[in-house]
């Protein structure tokens, strides 16, 4: 039986929707298909297609449909009407690899050479030199902002630095640094060579840093002497010497200053050049012209059992990956000021500086969000004229429990578009932004991963929002839900897949030469299809609904059940400030003298004051009258603090590991955790002997 439509929360503008660069995408379509082949490849050769679109150039649905028919005619098309800037012609749009296989193996537009940083330093159609780019913001600091001009200048002398430390294409520049201009300007000198970037945040550990790192073998260490975060300073010359002595194929250090002056003065870090004496040489912009597959960054998975594993990604396939994703589905422009709240150790921040290929302003923030009160965002969104918001799920939630009315609080009348990521925003969440943030506003969850450095789904300027939901898949993107026989289902749950090839999707992993760790990582399951992980819904209104990760899936007399419900209605408890939830079963099965079933526990942070005898027995009667009995725990723990990677995900699956007794070190990488200290419950319940 199908679920019933939820409310309508945002519907698109009639007139906006027709002046969206998405319709004017499927104009171009249209167009180039009556026409005959364009100078890639024949864009549409299906009547029908042509005939939707030119009726209503709106017709998500149809243009869509032909965009994972027609992968070539559709990234073609996307290549020519967002400008890619190829330096040498590609051969042909998709080709299979050498075993004939496209997932994995796909070779997208061979022949083809360009650079990203090219692309997001060329003035285009709306921007001009005197048009601001960056505009960089912190807790306690002058705001500042960056023309074009000025930013291709500091990448110039950035890059001319970089050259004479004798960085050069396929070398690695590693990066433990603040969300600030610096940072980006290093970036884009380092892509503009072709040498191959990756960071992490500030405030990452010296064994989290090291694990992603060395495994590159990086040429040069940037980084920052210290940040503020949440009203203090935090020095991070111990952690850059570490590194130093960690790293040995290390042939540089550099610098980037504090953002505010550090207590401790005068000490320094041996042999390190300062951005100073980085940049200090004026230079002309120039882009080293790579192939389309080349090396742009390595990103890493969480590494919570293990090294993290390195993520390699092109610069090809994250210039028409994000060009689609910014210019089509967020409709991002010049004149647009686009705002991420990341750190550099999270996907997001390669995502938000993907802005300036769109021609939009990026807006950066480095800091605790929440200080000195959780206003701060919301009066940055006012102070800059923020038109695309994008947060965090917990973010929301974080704002609805304290009563928050941003709309009260700041001047968002320049806001139209609301982005949520990271987890599965609740319907709760959904109505709060509706009516607290404001009834017109846009709003955008989305989900992807650090796997593809996109949203496979999300939002696009001519398609409803319904609440609780995911407005549609993006385009080129053949998202679908799989039963457990590999059969596509709609409206039924089921393990979201993608059928066919993107740009975005890994080149590789890093130290991976035969690709066996990479096929075991999507492929095993379906061959031929990219499994994501995750539980998911597809409506027969081509919208979705994610219910978590699949690999931390309840299970409860046979009935397979997604942790993001549960999670909606515990943390909707103004005593509730965090929860994990956790399924034994699987775990107990076929151990000696284990129940059939496992048990279901359900940790609680509680907030000051809350008692778990008083919240309880109320939870309990939400659980089982808003989601079933089967969801209702058969204990509830109060525990210090839910576990949670350093991108801030809940950390279930480890803690499942525990508890069924495995070794804690095999189990979760105690340096992959913002918190290890918060293991310390799970390790001492693991302990315990069985009752009875």
């Amino acid at each position: 039986m199908s679920e019933p439509v939820p409310d309508v929360v945002w519907t698109p503008d009639p007139r906006e929707a027709q002046l969206s660069a998405i319709a004017g995408f499927a104009r171009f379509v249209a167009d180039r298909a009556a026409a005959g082949p364009g100078p890639l490849q024949d864009v549409a050769a299906d009547p029908d297609v042509c005939a939707a679109l030119v009726a209503d150039p709106t017709d998500y649905a149809a243009l869509h449909a032909w965009s994972v028919r027609d992968l070539p005619g559709f990234w073609s098309a996307v290549a020519q009407y967002l400008g890619v800037r190829f330096h040498a012609r590609p051969s042909a749009v998709l080709e299979p690899g050498p075993d004939g296989s496209l997932m994995p193996g796909a070779r997208w537009f061979p022949g083809s050479t360009l650079n990203y940083a090219e692309h997001a330093l060329t003035p285009g159609p709306g921007r001009g030199d005197g048009d601001v780019a960056i505009v960089a913001a912190g807790e306690d600091v002058e705001v500042r902002t960056v023309t074009y001009a000025q930013l291709r200048d500091q990448v110039a002398r950035a890059r001319a630095g970089l050259q004479r430390l004798g960085v050069g294409r396929g070398d690695r520049v590693v990066a433990l640094v603040p969300n600030g201009v610096e940072t980006l300007v290093t970036f884009l000198a380092v892509a503009s060579l072709g040498a191959i970037w990756s960071s992490c945040s500030a405030d990452f550990g010296v064994r989290a840093a090291r694990d992603r790192f060395a495994q590159i073998e990086p040429a040069v260490l940037v980084a920052v002497e210290g940040y503020r975060y949440g009203g203090r300073h935090f020095d991070v010359r111990p952690t850059v010497r570490a590194l130093q002595a960690e790293l040995p194929t290390l042939r540089a250090t550099v610098l980037l200053p504090p953002p505010a002056a550090l207590p401790e003065a005068g000490t320094t870090v041996d042999g390190a050049l300062t951005w100073a004496e980085l940049t200090a040489v004026p230079a002309e912009p120039a882009f080293e012209a790579v192939p389309f597959d080349h090396p742009l960054w390595v990103l890493y998975s969480s590494g919570t059992t293990g090294l993290p594993k390195g993520i390699v990604q092109g610069h090809g396939g994250i210039v028409l990956e994000h060009l689609k994703a910014l210019r089509l589905q967020l409709d991002l422009g010049p004149g647009d000021r686009f705002f991420w709240f990341t750190t550099t150790g999270w996907m997001m921040w390669n995502f938000l500086i993907s802005g300036l290929l769109a021609g939009a302003t990026v807006v950066l923030y480095d800091g605790n969000p929440g200080y000195p009160d959780l206003g701060a965002l919301w009066r940055l969104a006012e102070q800059h004229r923020i038109t695309y918001f994008g947060t965090s799920a917990p973010f929301v939630q974080a704002c609805l429990k304290a009563g928050l009315r941003p709309r009260e609080l700041a001047d968002l009348s320049g806001l139209r578009a609301l982005g949520s990521t990271g987890s599965p925003l609740s319907v709760e969440g959904f109505r709060w932004i509706a009516e607290a943030v404001g009834e017109r506003i846009q709003i955008c969850s989305v989900s992807g991963g650090t796997d593809v450095c996109t949203a496979f789904l999300g939002t696009a300027p001519t398609v409803p929002v319904w609440l609780g939901e995911l407005s549609c898949a993006g385009l080129g993107a053949d998202v679908v839900a799989y039963d457990p026989c590999g059969r596509e289902v709609v409206d039924e749950v089921g393990e979201l897949v993608i059928t066919g090839p993107t740009p975005s999707m890994p080149v590789s992993f890093w130290n991976d030469p035969d690709g066996s760790r990479l096929r075991a990582a999507y492929y095993e399951d379906y061959p031929g299809v990219w499994r994501h992980g995750d539980w998911v819904r597809r409506t027969p209104r081509g919208s979705y609904v994610i219910y978590g990760r699949s690999d931390a899936t309840l299970n409860r007399g046979g009935v397979r059940m997604g942790t993001a419900d549960f999670y909606a209605v515990v943390e909707g408890f103004g005593e509730v400030a965090d929860s994990l939830v956790v399924d034994t079963t699987e775990l107990a099965a076929g151990q000696p003298g284990a129940a059939t079933e496992g048990e279901l526990l359900c940790f609680l942070v509680l907030a000051a004051g809350a008692r778990l005898e008083d919240v309880e027995p109320r939870l309990r009667k939400a659980l089982r009258a808003e989601l079933s009995p089967r969801h209702v725990p058969d204990r509830f723990i109060v525990i210090d603090a839910v576990p949670r990677t350093l991108s801030g995900k809940k950390c279930e699956v480890p803690v499942k590991k525990i508890l069924a007794g495995a070794d804690p070190d095999t189990a979760v990488s105690r340096g992959a955790l913002q918190n290890p200290d918060s293991l310390a419950a799970f390790l001492a319940l693991a302990r315990r002997p069985a009752a009875g």
